[in-house]
């Protein structure tokens, strides 16, 4: 197969040329007839397509006038935190980067959440997209799964839960994540971090501390950072902390 983009605004004629150019065995007055008698001329859509050997002209207009582009995927991981999100999109080859310039405030902003923080935002999953998207458009695509869940999450909330908003269960579904990898404790770690907000203990988990030290962290975790107070520290400090720590999967959700 050969690959072939289309840019916005290209005229019909054009098209056939970069199909001759690929080297695809397709006679172009041939094709240049179907497109006018087709009526496809006006409707071929921007994108990159894929078209394989021996493709008719009949085939070529189908896939063009459809948008039947040829697609690649990005897969964010659960426990992922939003700078590894930006380093698996940067690392795709085949996206168009635009937020490579932006912090992390102009995402946010560029999305339509302006103010809020990226983190935890975004659902786990694989994502696919036409080649040459720009990475903004699959951040958008998990940002809406991450809503969806999180509603859907928060609509099933145990009666007398001491969590207050769908986002004070995002934050600790996000620990809950980055607490246990096994999907049979969840629960049990869930139900042990309800509890303890409950009766107004502090929640003490090492996850929120290494979030809270950031690059300081070495892979080791020692008794003075237990100590040392920071907004993440929940060994010094009660409740939730500021923003969610992780991107969590459904199970923690």
């Amino acid at each position: 197969s050969v690959a072939i983009t289309v840019e916005p605004g290209t005229s019909p004629d054009a098209v056939v040329q970069k199909i001759n150019q690929a080297g695809l065995r397709v006679n172009p007055e041939l094709l240049q007839l179907w497109f006018r008698v087709s009526g496809a001329a006006s409707k071929i859509k921007a994108g990159s397509y894929e078209m394989p050997a021996g493709v008719t002209p009949r085939d070529i207009t189908t896939r063009l006038t459809r948008g039947e582009f040829a697609q690649e995927s990005v897969t964010f991981v659960e426990g992922w935190t939003f700078a590894q999100v930006r380093q698996a999109l940067a690392r795709a080859p085949q996206l168009k980067p635009t937020i490579a310039a932006m912090n992390d405030a102009q995402v946010m902003a560029a999305l339509g959440r302006e103010g809020q923080n990226p983190e935890g935002r975004f659902f786990p999953d694989t994502y696919r997209f036409a080649k040459g998207s720009p990475d903004l458009a699959v951040l958008r695509l998990a940002m809406g799964s991450m809503d969806k869940k999180l509603e859907a999450a928060w609509a099933q909330r145990a009666a007398g839960t001491p969590l207050k908003s769908a986002n004070e269960a995002l934050i600790l579904a996000s620990i809950i994540e980055k607490e246990t990898g096994a999907k049979a404790d969840r629960g049990k770690v869930g139900g042990v971090f309800n509890n303890r907000l409950r009766i107004g203990m502090r929640l003490q988990t090492d996850p929120t501390v290494i979030y809270g030290l950031g690059s300081k962290f070495d892979g080791n975790l020692r008794r003075v950072d237990l100590t040392t107070d920071t907004p993440y520290n929940t060994y010094t400090r009660g409740g939730l902390t500021p923003t969610p720590i992780s991107m969590p999967g459904e199970a923690s959700l």
